[in-house]
């Protein structure tokens, strides 16, 4: 594995972005320091690299983000990881507004919180956010999960269409067509399974699910009975 070291107050965003985008290893490891709150750091991945940044980030940092695997130590603004395909992007610290919006797939974990529409639009993606999120989290979310560990503003999951939500704390507020559902084995081991990837020792038992009505109408979402009838 080769390490690079890149220094933001004397290289660019542009400059670092192209170099991340013409990789020639499948592995390699960047620390990137003196982010200073710049704007559309390390998007658009596509090589299996580990990205490590020291300091806060402005928006749609790891936006786009396939197969590499993004830490940030700091807050992230505005679109951190929008529409991540494939990979993780971990924040030790709270993030902007929709977190995650679009995301594909791949994991995203947030140690702190998490501000309005977090994984608006989801499509896949896993997101596990140890604090609370603010309003209309999960918003439009057709796919993937949502993992909160402390309370959710008002609207969680309006127009949910096949999603999961897991939260331990408070909802405000649900969106119309987002319910309790039980928490049966597939849904507890599931959830198992993303606090153990996300490092987050918060017992599962502490959780309460939530999803679209029709999943506690019918048990076989409607995503599965169409992929079954592909």
């Amino acid at each position: 594995m080769r390490y690079y070291k890149v220094n933001l107050e004397q290289t660019s965003i542009r400059e670092l972005n192209q170099q991340l985008h013409t990789l020639q290893e499948h592995d390699s490891c960047w620390q990137i320091n003196h982010p200073n709150g710049g704007h559309n750091i390390a998007v658009g991945l596509r090589q299996a690299a580990q990205i490590e940044i020291y300091g806060s980030v402005g928006y749609y940092c790891g936006g786009l983000n396939q197969h590499a695997d993004l830490t940030i130590y700091g807050h992230a603004g505005a679109g951190v990881a929008e529409n991540i395909l494939s990979g993780s992007v971990r924040i030790h610290g709270n993030v902007a507004q929709y977190a995650a919006a679009s995301g594909q797939g791949g994991l995203v974990v947030i140690d702190g919180d998490a501000s309005a529409r977090c994984g608006i639009a989801m499509k896949g993606v896993d997101i596990v956010v140890k604090g609370s999120v603010g309003y209309m989290s999960a918003f439009m979310a057709q796919q993937g999960h949502l993992v909160i560990g402390g309370d959710a503003d008002e609207g969680l999951g309006e127009s949910l269409y096949d999603a999961v939500i897991f939260i331990a704390g408070h909802a405000e507020g649900l969106g119309q067509g987002c319910v309790e559902l039980p928490m049966d084995e597939a849904r507890l081991s599931t959830l198992q399974q993303l606090l153990a990837r996300a490092e987050f020792a918060l017992p599962a038992s502490r959780f309460r699910c939530y999803g679209p009505l029709r999943h506690r109408l019918n048990p076989t979402p409607i995503m599965a009975e169409m992929q079954d009838m592909a």
